[in-house]
């Protein structure tokens, strides 16, 4: 229970006692809800919360979550990452890495589109060639998106620095609900500590956002095509967790004759 009383004082710490109703009596020292306060939100006693925060609990029931969800104002992703780390959904060992064939028949249909597929570590398993085509050759099958971006590893990708910062909160976000759903994964921890070299990293993952990572917007820097401004769209395939990430032409550009050329320049390579 230690990983949910951390995550239970971090969204603690971020309520604004204000938005609550509960009278302002005395000055804090510190922002964020009180045990006390959020005790009587969530209708149980002070020690209870004293005891999960500690780790100290047993496993708290639905019932329960849901009441401290309700007190601590969290999203749909947060309450389902409260549920897991409760205990309530069944969690596999490993994050799953195959793609079924389904998946592979639906790559085929998009493709005219930059499509690639990642597991729920943001492991690179598989991309079609206009993938290639616009952002590079991605390497070795395996390839972490996180370690790559954050390690500042080349790339043609241009965002705009809000972009980037949004897309960096999001996917960090996104590996916090990973965590919650494979807890017992070795290869997830390894990654986490080796992202831990990076300061914005740490960073972020010391907010402890919880939130599916579904778009981003980005410019490939074409070396003869020039820049193509990108949609990004992510998908993510039950039950194995994989996402299917899926580039389209930004309305109001020349992205789209761009991604044609160079489509019919792969199809002529073949």
């Amino acid at each position: 229970m230690e990983r949910l009383g951390t995550a239970l004082r971090a969204w603690r710490d971020r309520v604004d006692p204000a938005t609550t109703g509960l009278p302002d009596v005395s000055p804090r020292r510190v922002p964020g809800l009180r045990r006390s306060e959020l005790a009587t939100l969530a209708g149980i006693s002070v020690d209870y919360v004293v005891q999960l925060e500690q780790g100290r609990a047993a496993t708290p029931s639905a019932q329960v979550c849901s009441a401290l969800a309700r007190a601590l104002a969290l999203s749909g992703d947060e309450h389902a990452h409260l549920l897991r780390l409760a205990g309530h959904a069944a969690t596999p060992d490993r994050v799953p890495r195959l793609i079924p064939d389904s998946l592979h028949r639906i790559m085929d249909q998009l493709a005219a589109q930059p499509v690639a597929v990642y597991d729920a570590m943001w492991r690179l398993l598989h991309w079609n060639p206009i993938f290639a085509a616009t952002f590079g050759d991605p390497g070795d099958v395996g390839a972490s998106l996180l370690l790559r971006h954050f390690a500042g590893a080349g790339s043609r990708t241009r965002m705009t620095p809000a972009e980037r910062a949004a897309f960096e909160e999001s996917l960090v976000a996104d590996l916090r609900t990973t965590t919650g759903r494979y807890p017992q994964d070795p290869e997830l921890a390894a990654l986490i500590t080796h992202l831990q070299a990076y300061e914005r990293f740490r960073e972020l993952w010391a907010l402890r956002e919880v939130a599916d990572h579904q778009s981003a917007h980005k410019i490939a820097e074409h070396p003869s095509a020039g820049a193509i401004a990108l949609d990004t769209s992510v998908l993510t395939i039950q039950p194995s967790d994989l996402r299917l990430v899926v580039s389209t032409p930004r309305p109001g550009t020349d992205a789209r004759s761009k991604l044609e050329s160079l489509a019919g320049a792969v199809g002529a390579s073949r």
